[in-house]
């Protein structure tokens, strides 16, 4: 990406938006195709936008952490290359949790983390970069994220910085851990208790954000009910059972918390535990069950 570079992005929440402003930063001419936080991107929309603003990439976030959505990643990488277009992809709380075919769904380059699904430490960032985008590789202004310089690193061992052998010991263990458990195993665990969690929510009158179809298994967006301090909430659930959720960001400041469920966090123990957590957090503020 550099000046001039014609870039569309899915903004379907908080980080997409990010991904907006990181685009223009490198110079971008920028055209969002904004979607109502909450909801997934429907893929005749980004073929209606690229005919209507042709683009030279097209990135998006896989799963949208802000609002615990799900964006169909494969559809949308195949849509965009129809157009000519390289496709980026934010895969930072999808990897490792739900299924992601890089080279399957034609996808041009990737990044994402090794704190979340993969449960390693954070400090990692694993990124990908198809035939297509290293093609189309441009000068970096950035000396640390230049992919030549990297790739020099990476593969013929010329020196650019010096690495954490202790972060690349630890997500070494992560992934062996991966590999015994199986990646579609360990995909199938997120989903089932992605969908044990919504069930215990459901008995507690809670309900969360996205509709069916679109939910990311890896992080829930759970709606506050009308009347409840979400903050209190909040704390009471870190001082009385050492759980911390999130909060909701940007417009769902207030109205949503965030569940995460990723790598060792995903399990039913834990589900059982903030069921308890949230019934006892409810009932201190007098709040009984729909």
């Amino acid at each position: 990406m550099r000046e001039g570079t014609r870039a569309t992005v899915i903004v379907t929440g908080y980080f997409g938006d990010r991904l907006a402003q990181m685009c223009q930063r490198y110079g971008a001419t920028v055209t969002r195709l904004d979607v109502e936080w909450g909801r997934a991107v429907d893929p005749d929309a980004l073929r209606t936008q690229l005919k209507a603003t042709p683009a030279d990439i097209v990135a998006m976030v896989h799963a949208e952490t802000s609002t615990g959505v799900l964006n169909p990643v494969q559809p949308l990488a195949a849509i965009a290359r129809e157009h000519g277009a390289l496709t980026i992809v934010d895969a930072v709380t999808s990897f490792g949790g739900h299924p992601l075919d890089v080279g399957g769904w034609g996808i041009d380059a990737v990044y994402s983390c090794t704190q979340k699904c993969l449960g390693g430490p954070a400090g990692l960032a694993p990124v990908v970069f198809g035939p297509r985008a290293l093609e189309k590789r441009v000068p970096c202004r950035s000396f640390y994220f230049d992919l030549s310089l990297l790739e020099d690193y990476w593969l013929r061992r010329k020196y650019h910085h010096t690495m954490s052998s202790t972060l690349v010991y630890a997500l070494y263990e992560a992934l062996a851990i991966i590999e015994e458990e199986g990646l579609a195993a360990r995909c199938a665990r997120h989903e089932r208790n992605h969908r044990a969690l919504i069930e215990a929510l459901g008995g507690l009158g809670l309900s969360v954000l996205p509709r069916e179809g679109e939910r990311l298994w890896t992080l829930n967006a759970v709606r506050v009910p009308a009347g409840v301090d979400e903050a209190a909430v909040r704390k009471h659930l870190l001082d009385e059972f050492n759980i911390e959720i999130g909060a909701g960001l940007g417009p769902l400041a207030g109205k949503i918390w965030r569940v995460g469920l990723m790598g060792a966090s995903s399990s039913p123990r834990l589900i059982v535990l903030l069921k308890g957590a949230l019934e006892s957090a409810l009932a201190k503020q007098g709040h009984l069950r729909a």
